[in-house]
């Protein structure tokens, strides 16, 4: 099997390293990162070290390298298009870390870039790689739970309990907004995932930890155009945690356990079930025979073999540019619902 020869543009999202050890540890898939670039001169050279890396002196240094077929870009989100423009005009294929981008306007260029150029593009979703979050869009695709009513996604992490997180690229606006526009995009790409494009959307952000750092809690209620309801509740200050999603529907209920790094953190009860579903008729639960995640790192780097594939065209993308815009769309529309007070139509 060819070998694809990978650059790695930025480390200020840490998932990168998570791919990066399960290429280097994992011959067998196919990717060979070789070179890496930070604006922080001191992330590029523990980036680099880290992985066995030659420390590129500038982008150019990279994207020049004909040798070098992919990059994966996980730079602070304020740069995603511009850096996905000049790998596109470059040819490479490109993974990059999510959300997207912060506007609208730069997703738009990011869209017409990947256009333009034809370049393999894919964001690093890892929960539409899950396989506990697979099983649960295969069991809603065979039909037996009937119409979905609603989806309920908590999401939470343990970020605000970190000693000087305020000072962290991922709270300073101009780099990322803040940590809901952030983390929040997975959840929300979770229920895009699961149910398309809503109707419309209400909801209120808040800070209620530290005032330093910005909507560290949020609920938005998504309604789609069949009646069906979507809530993501997200909190950014979670000491903890066990249930992640409730899916209740016409003729029964799924449910699902330690699905995000605040429910990793603690050890779970005897007898902790990672997800089971109860259909009408039934005698009793159905317990999922999938090994339990008992580790968020263990999900990142279970992103390593789905991106494999995309960069050896071996699947299609994990989530494509315009579906990246699509789920930043529904993250601003929190925005403008929970500063309006109303309820936003998309």
């Amino acid at each position: 099997m060819e070998t694809i020869r990978v650059g790695i543009l930025g480390f200020a999202h840490g998932h990168v390293n998570a791919y990066c050890r399960r290429w280097r540890e994992d011959p067998a898939l196919g990717i060979d990162v070789v070179a890496g670039w930070d604006a922080d001169t001191q992330r590029a050279v523990a980036g680099c070290e880290a992985h066995a890396l030659h420390l590129a002196g500038t982008v150019d240094d990279i994207l020049g390298d004909r040798s070098i077929a992919a990059v994966a870009i996980a730079v602070e989100t304020a740069c995603h298009a511009a850096l996905v423009e000049q790998a596109a005009a470059a040819g490479k294929a490109v993974v990059l870390q999510k959300p997207l981008a912060l506007t609208l306007d730069e997703a738009d260029r990011i869209v017409a870039a990947v256009q333009k150029h034809r370049i393999p593009f894919t964001l690093a979703w890892q929960m539409r790689t899950d396989p506990h979050n697979l099983q649960v869009r295969d069991l809603l695709a065979d039909g037996r739970f009937g119409k979905v009513y609603q989806v309920r996604r908590r999401h939470c992490l343990s970020t605000h309990l970190w000693p000087d997180f305020e000072k962290s690229w991922h709270v300073q606006p101009e780099l990322n907004r803040d940590i809901f526009a952030d983390d929040a995009a997975h959840p929300v790409d979770f229920i895009y995932w699961l149910l398309g494009m809503p109707a419309s959307v209400m909801a209120e952000l808040g800070t209620l930890r530290n005032p330093r750092i910005v909507n560290d809690h949020a609920i938005a209620v998504f309604r789609y155009r069949d009646g069906t309801f979507a809530e993501v509740s997200c909190s950014f200050a979670a000491a903890g945690g066990e249930n992640c999603l409730e899916i209740l529907c016409e003729n029964g209920i799924i449910i699902g356990n330690y699905g995000d790094q605040a429910t990793c953190m603690l050890p779970r009860p005897p007898g902790g079930i990672q997800l089971k579903w109860f259909v009408q008729g039934d005698t009793g639960w159905t317990v999922s025979d999938l090994p339990d995640i008992t580790d968020q790192g263990q999900r990142l780097g279970g992103l390593a073999a789905p991106l494999a594939d995309v960069l050896h065209k071996r699947r299609p993308p994990i989530a494509n540019a315009r579906e990246g815009r699509d789920v930043l769309r529904m993250i601003l529309a929190c925005y403008h619902a929970a500063e309006s007070g109303q309820r936003i139509n998309l």
